[in-house]
């Protein structure tokens, strides 16, 4: 996500406490993997061992830079790229269908030729935010719209594989958009079982890891998230276990307390969806430790792999 704007508000970090310092409260919202990791920071792991393997998330907290030779280089030649998608290990050829997915690749790589259309407020229920940004980007230049449709297209294949419908908010194909509304809306009028809207975050340097955002309780004009709230949880839970399973990465060190969870009533994509929808910051951009994970196709498709199999686990039930 960028720094400001439509959904995109920068977080505010809680002071002077580290996310290390877990609850058992916080522990059991978080389900499979991710309650693994969680209660084993809870326990006092410190330190960040130079033996763990690829991807793994630290005891402190931080994720480690791959080095099984994983390129961040974004050429095609990526073997990652290229090569057929590894089929999930619970995976059942079929199992989704007359399922519909709906994925929202976060921003339209287009959005900067056209400040004026996206720079334009639409009501979001609670209040009236600027229909897009632009998004965030690497240090070196990499953005996160090309970051959002590259996992978008890389979990299409993974999701139809299991036979669901899935659909995209964009792919790249319009000149600026969808605002932030009209990608609730798509959503709603697929009756979808499933959205997911993909990000990777702005923060500062030093600030890492993942989070997934939750709807919160609105009810205030256009809004009205009650009915969505507890599935859309249930759907953040499952996606959150798996993408700590699956990528190694750890949850957030600046929001979420450790548990790589975050309720937020501010976001249009979410107050305007009447079918369950999460958000999911696959990592800052602005640091470069987090910036060398996002830029590597082998890893992006992990993150693929990661939020898909969370999919697949709500969906079946």
């Amino acid at each position: 996500m960028s720094y400001v704007g439509p959904d995109f508000d920068p977080h505010q970090p809680r002071r002077g406490r580290r996310p290390r310092a877990l609850t058992v409260a916080a522990a059991a919202l978080v389900p499979g993997a991710l309650l693994g990791w969680v209660v084993y920071e809870a326990v006092g792991g410190s330190g960040e061992s130079p033996k763990q393997p690829t991807g793994a998330s630290s005891a402190s907290g931080a994720l480690t830079t791959p080095t099984d030779g994983s390129t961040t280089d974004d050429s095609p030649k990526d073997p990652a790229d290229v090569d057929p998608p590894t089929p999930t290990a619970d995976s059942t050829s079929g199992s989704l269908k007359g399922k519909v997915v709906v994925i929202d690749p976060g921003h339209n790589p287009n959005n900067f030729q056209h400040t004026a259309e996206i720079n334009r407020k639409v009501n979001i229920g609670t209040n009236w935010k600027e229909c897009d940004t632009t998004g965030t980007s690497t240090n070196d230049g990499y953005t996160e719209a090309k970051f959002t449709l590259d996992v978008a297209h890389r979990m299409r294949t993974l999701l139809e594989k299991q036979g669901a419908t899935v659909k995209f908010t964009q792919d790249g194909d319009r000149s600026w958009g969808p605002c932030v509304d009209e990608r609730a809306e798509i959503g709603n009028k697929a009756h979808a079982d499933a959205v997911v809207s993909i990000h990777a975050d702005g923060a500062g340097a030093g600030q890492r890891g993942f989070h997934v955002i939750l709807p919160g309780k609105v009810d205030e004009g256009a809004a009205n998230t009650g009915p969505i709230v507890t599935p859309s949880r249930d759907l953040g839970e499952r996606v959150a276990g798996s993408f700590v399973r699956v990528t190694g990465s750890a949850p957030s060190n600046y929001v979420g307390d450790g548990t790589g969870l975050v309720t937020r009533e501010d976001l249009g994509g979410l107050n305007l969806s009447t079918v369950p929808k999460v958000f999911i910051e696959c990592g800052n951009m602005r640091d470069s430790k987090d910036a060398a994970l996002l830029t590597s196709g082998a890893w992006r498709q992990k993150t693929a792999q990661g939020i898909s199999e969370g999919i697949v686990s709500f969906l079946r039930g």
